[in-house]
């Protein structure tokens, strides 16, 4: 059964969503992110995806104080990420309490510093974000594409003994438009070994079940539920 991983992307300390990843593109849901932590726990969630996206940004973490209080008010597995940069940064943000730091950028221009951390954090403690924009992995925040396709990121990386991996088409981020299905079934049948988390598209349950159905292993959201297209009564069945 595919695990429910709902997101909170964080500018200025209130959730926000955007569209493409385009910041003048932004709508601010103005929900305290640890209130927002708090419901879904309370709601039967048993993870979710942090976005610090003024880290990712200004290049360096900036919502580590409000990682540590969504540990410590929810019991929830938080993988947490943006702007990560530097070894302390990671020691820091899994010494707050999340269970996973989420690398995107840093993992295509900086690999053999990943590497690094990989052996002295264990590579358990990483969430790989593989962001395909014009057919290639999207860095810096979705500004910038480089020359990886997206199959030679995820081999490299699963040759180097990360197991989790998070994939959006950047295209349909924040569109309501549903996700690209396709594209994630093609990913699990090449790397059947791999846990994958759709993201990005998502606008009902229908988009959920059909990526449960697929075999998909996890579906990050948020946009949909924050705009009230998906119900916490929908999603009962998958919690």
């Amino acid at each position: 059964m595919i695990e429910l991983i709902p997101a909170i992307d964080i500018i200025n300390g209130s959730c926000v969503r955007l569209v493409e990843g385009d910041f003048s593109r932004k709508t601010d849901y103005l929900h305290d992110p640890v209130e927002m932590a708090v419901f879904f726990e309370e709601a039967g969630f048993k993870r979710l995806h942090v976005v610090d996206l003024d880290g990712a940004r200004s290049g360096k973490p900036v919502h580590v104080p409000l990682l540590r209080q969504m540990v410590d008010e929810a019991r929830l597995k938080i993988d947490f990420g943006g702007g990560v940069r530097e070894t302390e940064q990671v020691r820091q943000i899994l010494e707050s309490g999340a269970v996973k730091v989420s690398l995107g950028s840093i993992a295509v221009s900086d690999p053999d510093k990943v590497i690094g951390w990989i052996d002295e954090f264990g590579p358990d403690s990483f969430f790989f974000g593989a962001d395909i924009k014009d057919g290639k992995i999207a860095t810096h925040g979705w500004t910038s594409s480089s020359d990886y396709d997206i199959y030679s990121f995820i081999e490299f990386w699963a040759g180097k003994g990360i197991k989790n991996f998070f994939c959006t088409d950047v295209s349909r981020d924040g569109k309501l438009q549903g996700p690209a299905t396709d594209l994630y079934i093609g990913l699990k049948s090449k790397f059947p070994d791999i846990y994958l988390a759709a993201s990005g598209g998502v606008a009902c349950a229908g988009d959920i079940s059909e990526l449960d159905e697929a075999g998909i292993d996890g579906v990050i959201f948020g946009k949909a539920f924050y705009e009230k297209r998906i119900s916490i009564w929908e999603l009962a069945k998958w919690l």
